[in-house]
């Protein structure tokens, strides 16, 4: 059922994938909504010619199509978001079985779920894509990189600008696609959503290049998700160094967070 005296903020979802330098693009994008709820799905594949593109697009088709099936029957668990990149993760390597000789194909999955009735988010993933939150203006990363840099900052060894340029940025130590078993990072429990909640999926080509503070700059000066990922990417463009990488973003925008940015910036 419903929460109780609350009717459901509106939605906005809006998507970007660029291939920027490179000679193809390699992520993958999915957004879409269900009598239950939206969601959204990110992926940045690799592999050799054109397998990361077609492992990219492949684990998202995978996870969409399961959380379909899985939403028309009930309502969406966060364990049930991890199962979906288990589940294409095993559609992946069935996928790369017959290939013998062929360089392996893998991709990271960043998926959110945003609930209708509960008017609650949940999300899971697996790589480097990422999950942002932001309230009332202010950036939260939800979801942890799996990757070799990711720890170098745990272990503080590393700050985040220094992360987005250190030569080792890319090396992940978990992906779909690969011969290891995976486990994916759920939420434990929902979020709740108030008005004025902002979620970003992206690739690391685009967190790669815009910082926390230039996020949440071009989140203040946009009145819409189109227009806010349109801002980011002047950004990035403007700063990329070449070879830029593929860089792909989906912007979720829950009630009105242009007027909650503003009057918090007034």
């Amino acid at each position: 059922a419903q929460r109780r005296g609350m009717t459901m903020l509106p939605i906005q979802i809006a998507s970007r994938s660029e291939v920027g330098g490179r000679s193809r693009n390699e992520d993958h994008v999915l957004h879409g909504e269900l009598p239950g709820g939206w969601y959204a799905l990110l992926a940045d594949g690799a592999g050799g010619h054109s397998d990361g593109a077609l492992a990219s697009e492949l684990v998202v088709r995978a996870a969409a199509h399961e959380l379909r099936e899985r939403a028309a029957q009930s309502a969406l668990q966060p364990d049930a978001l991890g199962a979906m990149i288990r589940n294409a993760h095993a559609a992946l390597n069935e996928r790369q079985r017959g290939a013998r000789g062929r360089q392996r194909m893998h991709a990271t999955l960043v998926l959110l779920w945003i609930d209708r009735a509960q008017q609650h988010a949940m999300w899971s993933h697996a790589g480097d894509s990422r999950l942002y939150r932001l309230r009332r203006g202010r950036i939260a990363q939800v979801t942890h990189d799996d990757s070799v840099v990711q720890g170098m900052v745990d272990a503080g060894l590393l700050d985040a600008a220094q992360a987005r340029i250190h030569p080792q940025r890319n090396q992940l130590l978990a992906a779909l696609g690969s011969d290891e078993p995976i486990e994916p990072h759920c939420c434990d429990t929902a979020l709740e959503l108030q008005d004025g909640d902002v979620f970003l999926l992206c690739s690391d080509g685009w967190h790669d290049t815009l910082a926390h503070a230039d996020i949440e700059a071009s989140l203040a000066e946009s009145r819409s998700a189109d227009a806010w990922l349109d801002a980011m990417q002047r950004l990035l463009l403007a700063r990329a160094q070449a070879p830029q990488d593929n860089f792909s973003a989906i912007a979720v925008w829950v009630g009105d967070p242009a007027e909650v940015t503003h009057i918090r910036a007034i």
